[in-house]
């Protein structure tokens, strides 16, 4: 650090993403990326003619994207906004809505950017403990008197909560806005975006990361009532109003018309996800029932770290976190069937020496 940084960020701890390898030697299950490539219509829309057109600003309003997002859950374009990536939209919701004394709460074994978001604005975070089976416990969330934000399957667990129970939660929070995060929530949770009319303290995000295939086009979304969504185009605009770039743009639009292709995608890793779980318990592994697009798991006498680095010897790249309470579990993205092949046979080479 400088000797100019404000002294406000001197003990600021940043998010910690999953390593980028820069060779492609490496099984990669470490960032919840998709084993699959974008739409055949994401590539079709991104032609020659759109890449000379970089020379031009992209809408800032992004009306194409916003009404087939729109259109994709029965809302109106001014109930969606898009960001770069749901991080950017969830950035906004801290920025707009726990300032002024109002904090923020969200699971303490979560998705990691939340305490870094609230330690960045200066935020006063309450984090609620989860059960010790991993699950939030909805009544836990109730009546907070703060923005509550809670992702949905939960990160890095895998475990989700019903709409029902979420819909509690919104109940019992009438005075606070409620955010859920829902990066994998195409991958077996329900989504809360049919209760966006009913609540006008809900925000709803999502990304395309995940189960559409633009992990690499940073492309995100929230859902919430005229309100609420004019708030985060506010902080938006007041930032930077370009966030999403014109390919980008393209691309969303392109992968949320694509109905089909996205079916199969989503289904295809469901499948994985189940057969992976199996060959994990075969092997002796606990392996939390997951309605995401990774499992997390570990080894009853194998610690975490061990295997981690094992794994990675063997060219296999999964995601650890040194935090006492899941230091011996893995997060292990699920990828192609070849992939997964690789991680059960690193797997079987590792055990057998031990």
């Amino acid at each position: 650090m400088s000797r100019f940084l404000d002294g406000r960020f001197s003990h600021l701890e940043a998010y910690a993403p999953g390593e980028q390898p820069r060779d492609k030697k490496y099984v990669k299950l470490n960032t919840n990326e998709s084993p699959y490539p974008p739409s055949p219509k994401v590539i079709a829309a991104i032609n020659s003619a759109e890449v000379a057109d970089l020379r031009l600003y992209p809408d800032p309003t992004a009306v194409s994207l916003r009404t087939a997002i729109a259109g994709r859950y029965g809302l109106t374009p001014e109930q969606v906004s898009v960001g770069s990536g749901s991080d950017d939209l969830l950035n906004f919701c801290f920025m707009a809505f726990c300032g002024s004394g109002t904090g923020a709460a969200f699971p303490d074994i979560s998705y990691g950017f939340y305490k870094v978001y609230g330690e960045l604005y200066g935020l006063d975070c309450r984090e609620i403990p989860l059960r010790e089976d991993f699950t939030v416990a909805p009544e836990d969330c109730y009546g907070l008197g703060r923005t509550i934000f809670i992702a949905n399957p939960n990160a890095p667990t895998g475990l989700a909560l019903t709409r029902e129970q979420l819909r509690g939660v919104i109940e019992h929070n009438r005075g606070s806005v409620v955010v859920v995060d829902e990066a994998y929530v195409d991958f077996g949770a329900e989504s809360c975006a049919p209760l966006v009319d009913e609540y006008d303290n809900l925000i709803v995000t999502q990304t395309f990361s995940k189960s559409r295939s633009l992990a690499g086009a940073r492309v995100g979304f929230a859902l919430g009532s005229k309100e609420l969504i004019a708030d985060l185009e506010l902080m938006k605009f007041s930032t930077n109003p370009y966030s999403v770039n014109r390919l980008s743009l393209l691309a969303g639009e392109a992968a949320m018309r694509d109905g089909g292709y996205f079916e199969k995608c989503r289904a295809a890793v469901i499948a994985e996800r189940e057969r992976t779980r199996s060959e994990l318990l075969a092997r002796g592994f606990e392996v939390l029932p997951s309605s995401a697009n990774f499992v997390f798991a570990r080894r009853d006498g194998t610690p975490g770290r061990e295997l981690f680095l094992a794994l990675r010897e063997r060219g296999v790249l999964v995601r650890r976190w040194d935090s006492p309470r899941i230091a011996d579990w893995l997060r292990i993205t699920i990828g192609s069937p070849e992939d997964m092949d690789a991680l059960i046979a690193a797997l079987d080479d590792i055990l057998k020496g031990a």
